[in-house]
This record gives C-alpha cells, structure tokens and sequence, in this order.
C-alpha cells in the first residue's frame, strides 16, 4: 500500500508531522528557520515512526503576520528541499492557501498532498490545481483569514451542525470540479470560540460519518493551554488526551508538533481497539 492509499485509508491512523519554515508560528519550538533545523526535526520524526510531513511557510496563528507569495515560496522551498535531503521517500504535505505555491511544489518536487486552511475560499484557483494534478486535498473549516478569523464566531446553528452542512456543500463542489481524494479538516481554533472548539470535538464522529478521512489539528493549541492556565510550552499531556478522543471519535490522522507522543499514542489506541474487538467475539 502507498504512501497515500495509508494517508487515505480510514482504518489506519497516521501521524502527520508540523515543519514550520516560520519565525512566528505560535509555538516557538516548532519553529525552523535553516534547512538543518528542517533536518534535523525531519530525521527525529523518522525515527519516531513519521512518514507524513506537512511543510509550511505562512504561519496561519491568530493575527499573523502576512506575508508575500515569493516569501513563502522561499520558505517551503527551503522546507521541501530539506525534507527530501533526510528523508526522500517520504510523503509530502503543503501547508498553504495559494495555488501558485502548490503549482511550484508539484514542478519542483513532484506530488503531495495540499493542506488548505481555507479550503479554496482564498484562492479560487487552488481547486483547478489540485484538480489538475490529482492531489490529495486537505480542506479545512475557517471562516475570514488568520488575520480576522476570531471576529467571525457567530453561527446559526450549533458548531458541528455548521461544519457539517458546510463540509456536504464543499465536498460536493469539489468534486464537481475534478477532486476526489478529499480529506476533511474541522478547524480547531479557527473562527471558533474556546466552547466551541470543544463542541466541535464532542461531535466530531458527526464528521467522521460522512465518509472522508477526517485530520484533527489540536497540538498546543489555545483551547488546550487556556483551560489549563499555561502555555503551550506545558500542552503536551493536555494534547495527548485530546488527541486520544479525536481518535475514539473516529479521526485518522494526527497533525502534531510532538511525533513520538503521538505514534506511541497510536500504537497504544490500537492496541486497544484490538482488545476490545477480541473482548467482544
């Protein structure tokens, strides 16, 4: 089985490793600013089990800064070039919103998955590339940009009914366009209030059930380290157990900062899984 038939797959978990080419991403120890910081977080990761990385140049953080399409494309250039110099039969992930950047990585170093933020809403041209090429497509719930995301919380209905409806629209006008291998990402953090976040994760098996792979973005994140009064420095064992009921939920694959937490998580979860289903015969 390939590289993207396991990231596909609904019956295997994956872990997919951050590789932040930034200097503003919100946690500061995932930030690389050479390629040797790009190499050597990629030969850690391995080691851990990783085979999956997720490369991005444009920090998506509330309130980030922004910044140039050939600034980013420096950046993930950087980032893509130094993954492969570690690790060259991995499979690649690039986290951006532009299709310019995604047409380059594919010209330069063949296929990968696309992580959009805005699922197209930004780039209206992303879809035609994706489509193009036939890439795998991560597309994720966001309203605005990083920049005014956290002003656009108000919903009509309940958060889950919101990105439910909102993922059936989608997936049905990405298809109409040529893309097939979609996988589903709800957004935690993005244009949802700290309630809401975990809202959305108590009803994640909603999404689950429509079908697609389903990624869960929790890593240090806001709604983690807020609750528990920290920062997200002391947010591994907060993500860790979030993590644990994204995958009880039905999610199968992992974005993560921390990549032997989470594949010794996985290993655990199904080891778990195969008890219960013995138990139960």
């Amino acid at each position: 089985m390939s590289h993207v038939d396991n990231i596909l797959s609904m019956h295997r978990p994956q872990v997919m490793a951050i590789v932040n080419v930034t200097n503003d991403s919100f946690y500061g120890a995932s930030r690389n600013y050479s390629g040797e910081d790009v190499e050597k977080r990629v030969r850690q990761a391995l080691e851990d089990g990783v085979s999956l990385f997720d490369v991005g140049g444009y920090s998506s953080r509330p309130n980030a800064v922004h910044i140039s399409l050939e600034e980013e494309w420096r950046r993930v250039e950087l980032g893509l070039k130094s993954v492969r110099q570690v690790a060259a039969d991995a499979m690649l992930s690039v986290d951006t919103f532009r299709s310019e950047i995604v047409q380059r990585a594919v010209e330069n170093f063949g296929d990968i998955i696309v992580n959009d933020i805005s699922a197209g809403e930004q780039d209206d041209a992303m879809i035609d590339v994706v489509a193009k090429y036939n890439l795998p497509y991560i597309a994720m719930h966001m309203r605005g940009t990083p920049q005014t995301m956290q002003s656009l919380t108000s919903y009509e209905k309940d958060i889950t009914s919101e990105v439910c409806d909102y993922f059936a629209d989608k997936c049905q006008a990405l298809r109409d366009r040529g893309v097939n291998k979609i996988i589903l990402d709800p957004g935690f953090g993005f244009a949802k209030t700290l309630e809401q976040n975990y809202e959305l994760l108590a009803g994640l098996h909603r999404l689950c059930a429509m079908g697609y792979p389903v990624l869960a973005g929790l890593s240090r994140k806001s709604m983690i380290y807020r609750v528990l009064d920290t920062t997200p420095e002391n947010s591994l064992a907060g993500t860790t157990a979030l993590n644990w009921e994204a995958l009880r939920q039905g999610a199968t694959i992992l974005r993560v900062h921390d990549t032997r937490e989470a594949c010794d998580l996985i290993k655990l979860f199904n080891q778990y899984n195969f008890n219960n289903k013995v138990a139960a015969q």
